[in-house]
């Protein structure tokens, strides 16, 4: 890279997410200056003494008359928040500087920008970072976070073209691939691979927490346990809100999902072998082939 590809990244919201990037960028000198916003004093502070930003503030209002073109806003933060961010970023926010976004819902996302700006503005592309972790807050951050992973953006007609390749360059930056879908699509794809498992997992680490009433439950369970339920430990208050925003993809995957269910548990209670051995040979095939895509993906990233 010959200099800095952005001249001032801001951050909103400064966790996981939103530090990952800012760390990552820095890391690669992508950026001549990280600026991290936060509402709280104490999340700045610890943001700027964990090297994730260089300054931070308690609101944008205290940095707006610095940004212009080159510069880029990263939106971090928990999806029924972004409203909120918008109306400040409309009030002082230059059209010049590109906007985009982190959150695991785009529609709601649309939706915001559309009650906050009348339509999504030009310079506002809509992204999701497929890349996460169970761990969250500032101290999560990690520049490597999105290395290999999938980035994707869901630009509207009226989306600049300037600004899409300036929010395309900025994760490619940090080793990510970017893909580029519809706003329904994605809600869609991402309510039955994402938003349903952290469902399933969430209920089923309640269940056995709060339902079957052993206090040896958790003393015995084995890897696959911790594997599939390590999604359970994600932060509350992101999946609270990823749950509410894209309601109606969630709900559709749920009831696919509850209806294999039930159709699972009558093979069992009716010894239903040949069904049983059908679903789960087809699961294992299916998975299967999940595994070796992914296996020939990351030869190929080795490769080229």
């Amino acid at each position: 890279m010959s200099g800095p590809l952005i001249n001032k990244f801001v951050v909103v919201g400064i966790g996981l997410i939103g530090g990952s990037l800012a760390t990552g960028l820095k890391q690669r000198g992508a950026c001549r200056e990280v600026i991290g916003i936060s509402r709280t004093p104490q999340s700045c502070a610890d943001a700027i003494s964990h090297g994730v930003v260089d300054r931070a503030y308690t609101s944008l209002r205290e940095v707006a008359s610095e940004l212009g073109k080159g510069d880029i806003i990263f939106i971090a933060v928990p999806t029924l928040a972004v409203t909120a961010v918008l109306k400040e970023i409309q009030e002082v926010i230059d059209p010049a500087v590109t906007l985009t976004d982190g959150a695991s819902v785009k529609g709601s996302v649309q939706k915001a920008a559309e009650s906050v700006f009348g339509k999504v503005p030009a310079q506002f592309i809509l992204g999701h970072p497929i890349a996460g972790s169970e761990k969250s807050g500032v101290t999560a951050a990690n520049p490597n976070l999105y290395e290999h992973h999938r980035v994707i953006l869901t630009p509207l007609e009226n989306s600049s073209p300037e600004h899409l390749q300036q929010v395309t360059a900025m994760w490619q930056a940090v080793g990510a691939e970017v893909l580029s879908m519809s706003v329904e699509e994605h809600d869609q794809v991402l309510g039955a691979t994402s938003h349903l498992p952290h469902v399933i997992a969430y209920s089923l680490v309640d269940t056995l927490a709060q339902d079957i009433g052993n206090p040896n439950i958790f003393r015995y369970a084995a890897g696959g346990f911790r594997d599939f339920t390590r999604i359970a430990s994600s932060d509350p208050v992101m999946w609270h809100d990823i749950m509410r925003a894209n309601k109606a993809a969630i709900l559709a995957s749920m009831d696919l999902f509850i209806d294999n269910l039930s159709r699972l548990r009558a093979s069992i209670e009716h010894e239903d072998s040949e069904q049983l051995l059908r679903v789960f040979s087809r699961a294992k095939e299916a998975r299967d082939d999940f595994t070796q895509m992914l296996a020939q993906r990351a030869v190929h990233k080795r490769l080229n």
